[in-house]
């Protein structure tokens, strides 16, 4: 007989906990959401809708959904990044196993704790490190492991934030002060990190990073800019960040932090910018994070790595060379070309190409990988080793401390070797 349906509950009922949701809702083979948590009613009845169970328990926080004892068999954890180990702990001192949004923790002693923890417990935490279940990355995985361009000897990849998602997220949002949640290498690129550390299939021994905040500040305001978009701004018209255009173009960024994004007005909109962080000027705010970064990384097997993150370009973009060949993929080749990889022997120098179906509809970057991840849950679950789940928690330590020890290195300018910095912060 098959398998019941794997009972879900939810803390932190924002953006990816709906995507989530959703999800779960069109497997109910799979899955059925049972209970969730957050003090704005509005998210927990869109919660009830998109997981289609009115019977769905909701309470205002995690606190009143633990004190209810344990209610379903999984807790997806999609809070805000300092409240993401706290809740986690107490879940799995209930018995559940975890679906946990990254990054994992703001820093890496609460990584490591975390990673006790699930061991003391006997738990499983999945992290959300969806690239991991793309087709996209799926795919090159299996051209190295096929050793099409032979044994790996060099990587660069490349993340373009994109100038509106910098702006929003990064400079107006809610990672645009690193001193209250996460550095950006961490909040926005342990994906990217985390998708080398899994291509190269080694452990990583030496860090160096270089970077700055250099263009979204006082000093590149244009004369006469307010302190907000809709005091009036003279170059608005012109301007890539300007708030109004979340009333156009950008206005898909509205779900992330307005939750009657697709119900609300032109002129309840225009309101809210008035008062919320996302009018403000981008020059103008009290943002921290980089607007660019790159991170150099050796690996036990002798591969080095580069990564760059800028806020100036947009789409992520991936060069493998081999003893036997390159491999080559990611946006740009997909705009030059049509196709998704190319690889090319030494020999031949004969570019053959790959192309990978991906799915209409998620969000930006993600290509189908939160449905990939939903997919893969309930298998995932039932892996005899925790730790060889695709985004385990272990495996996903990996990745955090080299973010972690990037943005030291970055602060510090030295090299960092990843074995030291795994003891100091222990």
């Amino acid at each position: 007989m098959p398998n019941p349906p794997l009972t879900l509950a939810a803390v932190g009922c924002g953006s990816r906990v709906q995507v989530y949701s959703a999800l779960a809702a069109a497997m109910p083979e799979h899955y059925r959401v049972v209970a969730a948590a957050d003090p704005i009613p509005a998210r927990l009845e869109r919660v009830r809708q998109l997981s289609k169970n009115p019977a769905l328990r909701t309470f205002a926080g995690d606190r009143e959904l633990f004190a209810a004892g344990k209610l379903a068999e999984v807790l997806m954890i999609g809070t805000q990044d300092p409240d993401h180990v706290a809740p986690c702990i107490a879940a799995m001192e209930l018995g559940y196993d975890v679906l946990l949004e990254k990054p994992i923790s703001t820093n890496f002693h609460e990584v490591q704790r975390l990673e006790a923890a699930a061991a003391r417990l006997g738990r499983r935490v999945l992290i959300c490190h969806v690239l991991r279940y793309t087709g996209f990355y799926s795919r090159i995985k299996e051209l190295l492991e096929a050793g099409v361009i032979g044994t790996v000897a060099t990587l660069n990849a490349t993340e373009g934030v994109g100038l509106f998602h910098q702006a929003h997220s990064f400079v107006r949002g809610h990672w645009a002060v690193t001193e209250r949640c996460s550095p950006m290498i961490i909040s926005k690129c342990c994906h990217d990190l985390d998708i080398i550390s899994w291509l190269v299939d080694a452990p990583c021994e030496t860090v160096a990073s270089f970077g700055s905040l250099a263009h979204f500040n006082a000093a590149h305001a244009p004369p006469g800019a307010p302190a907000r978009c809709t005091d009036g701004c003279p170059v608005a018209a012109t301007c890539p960040y300007d708030a109004h255009r979340y009333l156009g173009d950008q206005r898909a960024w509205l779900r992330w932090v307005f939750d009657r994004y697709d119900t609300a007005t032109d002129d309840e909109i225009k309101a809210w910018l008035t008062a919320s962080q996302w009018g403000r000027c981008v020059y103008r705010c009290d943002n921290t994070a980089v607007d660019r970064q790159t991170v150099n990384l050796e690996f036990t097997n002798r591969v080095a790595a580069t990564f760059t993150m800028t806020a100036f370009s947009e789409g992520r973009d991936l060069e493998i060379r081999g003893t036997r060949g390159v491999l080559q993929a990611g946006d740009a080749v997909k705009r030059l070309t049509g196709h998704d990889i190319a690889i090319t022997p030494h020999d031949t120098r004969q570019t053959v190409w790959h192309d990978v179906v991906t799915r209409e509809g998620e969000f930006n970057g993600h290509w189908g990988g939160d449905a990939g991840l939903m997919e893969r849950l309930h298998l995932e679950l039932q892996l005899p080793n925790p730790a060889d789940m695709r985004s385990s928690l272990q495996r996903s330590v990996e990745s955090h401390a080299i973010g972690f020890a990037a943005e030291e290195s970055r602060l510090s300018g030295q090299t960092v070797r990843l074995d030291d910095f795994r003891r100091r912060h222990a």
